[in-house]
């Protein structure tokens, strides 16, 4: 659960979808499925309404066509990039890892 000052994927979707002055099926007409075709409208609104976490393609997608750093993204989606997630790094490099997010952060 987020409080009310934590921004949900939907709502960066839907804050930058709005602020471009971009209708649902713009927005969704500029952003490739997994399979290369343009997702729906339907889709995108279930994304912008947090009923859907979308897959690894529609957020890359999301991402160049909002202009909004991946990585942003996937971390919003409670998913790892792909190119991090693929890896099969130890249990050592993982936790470094957090520790350097987190000190970033304070």
């Amino acid at each position: 659960m987020t409080s009310k000052d934590e921004k949900t994927f939907g709502d960066v979707v839907a804050t930058e979808r709005k602020t471009r002055k971009w209708s649902l099926r713009e927005l969704a007409d500029r952003v490739p499925s997994e399979k290369g075709t343009a997702i729906s409208p339907q889709y995108l609104n279930d994304i912008e309404h947090n009923r859907r976490i979308p897959a690894e393609a529609v957020i890359e997608g999301l991402a160049k066509a909002l202009g909004l750093p991946e990585d942003y993204l996937f971390h919003l989606a409670g998913k790892l990039p792909p190119d991090l997630a693929a890896r099969n790094a130890s249990p050592a490099v993982i936790e470094a890892a957090y520790k350097a997010f987190r000190k970033n952060l304070k």
